[in-house]
């Protein structure tokens, strides 16, 4: 936003809601704010009626799921929840809060995407950005406890956006 930009919206797949990603943008209808986690599980929050206040009402988007949600279920939200609200906000830039605790693999959580899940997701984003915000695309690395899924995870986030 200090760069002269209107409006950024942040997608985070992380097993774990951003609850402090959240709280900074709540009131704020310059930053779309949509997750996607295992719910109910730490930190407790997420759930689906928080949804912003203020002047940053309806700019949060949670999306809470069950443990063992699947590839097939986390395309089905992306394409008619996640990429929708996108495309409504119409963003200016894409930053994308990229945990992989969610692979099937992974200790920490029950989720059950793979990495050509995760790929997918990254594929969607990607062309979203293309199309809605000149490309303007950045992921940052969050959680992912499994080293090998999460090389597996990272390699082909690489192999997506190159």
């Amino acid at each position: 936003l200090s760069l002269g930009m209107e409006r950024v919206a942040v997608v985070d797949y992380d097993v774990h809601h951003g609850n402090g990603t959240q709280w900074i943008f709540y009131e704020d209808p310059r930053v779309l704010y949509v997750s996607t986690h295992q719910y109910p599980f730490y930190p407790g929050t997420g759930a689906a009626d928080e949804t912003g206040s203020g002047a940053g009402r309806g700019f949060t988007v949670n999306v809470p799921l069950e443990a063992g949600t699947t590839d097939a279920e986390y395309a089905r939200v992306y394409d008619t929840r996640v990429l929708p609200a996108l495309e409504a906000f119409k963003p200016e830039a894409l930053l994308v809060s990229a945990g992989y605790d969610a692979h099937v693999q992974d200790p920490l959580a029950g989720m059950r995407m793979t990495t050509e899940g995760y790929a997918y997701l990254v594929k969607r984003l990607d062309a979203a950005a293309a199309e809605w915000c000149q490309g303007r695309l950045a992921l940052i690395t969050e959680g992912g406890y499994h080293a090998g899924a999460l090389r597996a995870c990272l390699e082909a986030t690489i192999d997506v956006i190159s």
